[in-house]
């Protein structure tokens, strides 16, 4: 068996927040984490591979390369963690590269950087589930540019150098229908009660002045099916944004089926 693995640098998302080198491929770490790791977890897992030769003073990286070594066997080296503590903070959005999606049964799908272009139809309240560093639910008025902007401008009393975020799919006007007929209605949220979100929906458009109003303090992802996500993933900073479009679902299902039916 060679030993001649390349080394990758991975940013873990979510569940958890970590740098981690690794000589698994992107598919193998996915894999790993779901069904190799000593440590137990089945759910969804958002990471990312940043440029391996990307340096920040903040990250012990050089250090870590030294044990990233196979094992005796002859076996890759799955995780070797270099930092799980203000992570994303430190890294430069020009350093990340592909951003990939795994599911419980460890397929994966890879997302590639696109340009984001807010669409006009977008003009009522949408749901916004921050990632990492915030773990929120957040009703907003604003696009996925606008509302990543709010977040990470340095005037912002509560803002973040830097946030991954992604829309969820709410079909606001369909939803308070239905809750007009049936206040029992299952929630279309994860972690939110129906009469909670009517509230803040109504609340919301009643004040022309406010753009955005919290609805829970955990996203509760990992209960969500990926096929809630609607547009994508955005990275953003006071300087710079990186978006990765989630592809359509028929795209996925041609393309990825061993994912897709794991979404």
């Amino acid at each position: 068996m060679s030993n001649n693995y390349e080394p990758h640098l991975y940013m873990i998302c979510y569940p958890n927040r970590a740098l981690v080198l690794s000589q698994l491929s992107p598919d193998d770490f996915g894999f790993k984490y779901n069904y190799g790791s000593a440590s137990y977890y089945s759910g969804k897992l958002i990471f990312a591979e940043i440029d391996i030769n990307y340096r920040n003073p903040y990250f012990r990286i050089d250090e870590a390369m030294k044990s990233l070594k196979p094992h005796e066997d002859g076996s890759p080296k799955a995780t070797k963690y270099v930092s799980s503590y203000r992570v994303l903070e430190h890294i430069e959005i020009d350093a990340i590269k592909t951003l990939y999606l795994a599911n419980a049964d460890g397929t994966s799908l890879a997302l590639e950087e696109t340009k984001y272009e807010p669409s006009p139809a977008e003009n009522d309240i949408k749901v916004y589930a921050e990632l990492t560093p915030l773990t929120m639910l957040t009703l907003s008025k604003w696009d996925l540019r606008k509302f990543g902007h709010h977040f990470t401008n340095p005037e912002n009393i509560l803002g973040v150098p830097r946030l991954l975020y992604l829309q969820v799919e709410l079909k606001v006007d369909e939803f308070l229908r239905e809750f007009d007929m049936n206040p029992f209605i299952t929630p279309p949220l994860e972690g939110v009660h129906p009469s909670k979100l009517r509230d803040a929906i109504l609340d919301l458009r009643a004040r022309p002045d406010k753009f955005m109003k919290g609805i829970t303090l955990d996203t509760s992802f990992t209960k969500e099916s990926y096929l809630k996500i609607k547009n994508g993933f955005m990275f953003m900073d006071s300087k710079q944004e990186k978006y990765f479009k989630m592809p359509s679902h028929e795209e996925i299902e041609e393309q990825n089926l061993r994912f897709f039916k794991g979404m």
